[in-house]
C-alpha cells in the first residue's frame, strides 16, 4: 500500500494552539500522531512524507521518533525539516513524481497552482498549509470551508495531505483517488 502524509511537526508544542489541535500537551500529540500512524501503515508500506516531520527539537530526538514510524519512508523535503540521518530513509528528496496505475501525483511540500501535468489530470500531493475538514480556511484569497472539498468542487486535482486535514494519519493513494472519483486503471 502507498500512504502520504505532512506536517507531523514532532517537537512543536505550538502546533497544537496555531493548528487548533485536539491534544492536551506535546507528549499526547506524540504518541497520538505515532500511534495513528502505525496503525495505518505497516512494515513494507510505501510512505511519502512531504515535509515538516519535526520542529523545534535536536535532531536526535527526532531521528528517534522517526526510527518508530512503520514502513518505507520518502521524505520530500519541508520548511522545517532538519539534516536527518538518510538511512532512516530509502529517499530524501526536495520534490518528487511519481506513477500509479498511468497517473501522475506530482509531490511537494508546498502547494502548487501549476504542476506537471495538471492540465491532463495528474494529481498534485502537499501539506504545508495546514487545512481542516472542519474549519475555514484562507488560501491564495480564496476563502473556503474545507480545502480539500473546494479543489474537487473546483475541478483542481490538488489535495492536502497533512495530519490536519486527515484526522491525524496518513492518507492511502486508494484514498485519494477514491475522493477524486478515479477509478483505477487495470490494464
Amino acid at each position: 500500500m502507498i500512504y502520504f502524509t505532512s506536517d507531523l511537526h514532532f517537537g512543536h508544542q505550538n502546533a497544537i494552539a496555531l493548528c487548533d489541535r485536539p491534544f492536551v500537551d506535546l507528549e499526547e500529540m506524540t504518541e497520538t500522531l505515532i500511534r495513528n500512524y502505525n496503525k495505518t501503515v505497516h512494515k513494507n508500506d510505501i510512505v511519502y512524507i512531504l515535509g515538516d516531520l519535526s520542529y523545534r527539537i535536536p535532531v536526535e530526538k527526532a531521528e528517534e521518533i522517526i526510527s518508530r514510524l512503520k514502513g518505507r519512508k520518502t521524505l520530500v523535503i519541508g520548511n522545517h525539516d532538519k539534516s536527518y540521518n538518510p538511512d532512516l530513509f530509502d529517499e530524501i528528496c526536495a520534490y518528487k513524481d511519481i506513477r500509479y496505475n498511468k497517473l501522475l501525483f506530482s509531490l511537494l511540500h508546498y502547494p502548487m497552482l501549476e504542476w506537471r501535468n495538471s492540465p491532463h489530470g495528474s494529481i498534485h500531493l502537499h501539506g504545508h498549509i495546514h487545512s481542516r475538514p472542519d474549519k475555514p480556511y484562507d488560501i491564495t484569497g480564496f476563502v473556503g470551508n474545507n480545502y480539500n472539498q473546494d479543489n474537487k468542487a473546483r475541478g483542481i486535482r490538488r489535495y492536502d495531505v497533512g495530519v490536519d486535514a486527515n484526522n491525524f494519519k496518513p492518507v492511502s493513494i486508494e484514498q485519494i483517488l477514491a475522493f477524486f472519483e478515479i477509478e483505477p486503471d487495470t490494464d
